[in-house]
């Protein structure tokens, strides 16, 4: 069974101007989604297969889609099979989709994508295509098997790192950056690469954790954040937005603060492992269990000069 349309994602990649990408993208997609690049890969592979062998049984689907959990980002409806995903992630589109510039027309990058989730919302509300990349190997297969119901055009996402993709390729007229800045070492490269995708005047449109405080700082935890073993930098939004015009962004806007609830992030039969609610302080939830200040996340837009 083929697991990715070369030619579709090719022909996107002309379209966008980016006609060098294929020599530098197809080895690397190869080699992430060969048999032996995962030790669970033959199994979710196994998943897929079943999927497109039983299309008609209900019960069958909903076991191999519970092969490929957990899953994080959702919900899902596929085939009459309900995915209740760790997160809510309708919840978070609501906030953010009406603030952003119509994506009628754009192309689009994704950056951190997870299983497709938003990038198949920004395709349905008119992106002209999305190129969604995560190098988690799981959500790219957890995104081929949700394509097998919904048959998205012009959607693709890729098992690839930002740094991975040619820079300053400066064809994007929207890219996403939701949930990544805080696992960088570096959020300054992170932003500069982002912007090396964008074209003149596009827009970025950042999603992260942030501290509360009026001033410019950012904290660097010692061990986890709220359980979380890779988080390195934590800002106050001053120093976000000082760390967005230090990369050269303009026009830059908040257009939504918030603190995560249990409602929006939790463990459910797909998605079994802990959650927020573990993260906790059980005396204090305004505290993470190292007590750390509980997750606030903050959405900011920019244009790209």
């Amino acid at each position: 069974m083929t697991l990715f349309d070369y030619p579709a994602l090719w022909r996107c990649l002309a379209e966008l101007g980016l006609d060098e990408w294929p020599t530098t993208l197809e080895p690397l997609i190869q080699g992430r989604l060969a048999d032996d690049a995962h030790g669970d890969f033959r199994r979710w592979r196994i998943a897929l297969e079943g999927l497109a062998a039983e299309p008609g049984d209900k019960l069958t689907r909903r076991e191999h889609l519970l092969a490929l959990s957990p899953w994080r980002k959702g919900p899902f409806e596929l085939g009459g099979v309900s995915i209740d995903s760790e997160w809510r992630s309708d919840l978070k589109w609501d906030r953010l989709k009406d603030e952003i510039e119509p994506l009628d027309g754009r192309a689009v990058l994704d950056v951190g994508c997870g299983n497709g989730y938003y990038a198949l919302h920004m395709r349905g509300v008119g992106a002209r295509t999305v190129i969604g990349i995560d190098p988690t190997i799981l959500y790219v297969m957890q995104f081929l098997a949700v394509e097998r119901f919904l048959q998205p055009d012009d959607v693709h996402v890729l098992p690839l790192r930002l740094d991975e993709l040619p820079q300053n390729s400066r064809k994007f007229d929207t890219a996403f950056s939701m949930g990544v800045l805080y696992h960088r070492r570096s959020p300054l490269d992170h932003l500069q690469q982002m912007k090396g995708m964008l074209r003149q005047g596009g827009q970025l449109v950042l999603e992260t954790l942030y501290v509360p405080g009026e001033e410019s700082y950012a904290c660097t935890p010692e061990n986890r954040y709220a359980r979380m073993r890779n988080v390195w930098l934590l800002p106050t939004i001053a120093e976000l937005t000082t760390w967005m015009s230090r990369t050269g962004f303009i026009n830059i806007e908040i257009i939504d603060q918030s603190q995560t609830s249990s409602d929006e992030q939790r463990s459910t039969e797909w998605m079994q492992f802990e959650s927020l609610r573990e993260s906790l302080d059980p005396d204090n939830p305004d505290l993470t269990v190292e007590g750390w200040p509980a997750p606030r996340r903050v959405i900011a837009v920019a244009k790209a000069p």
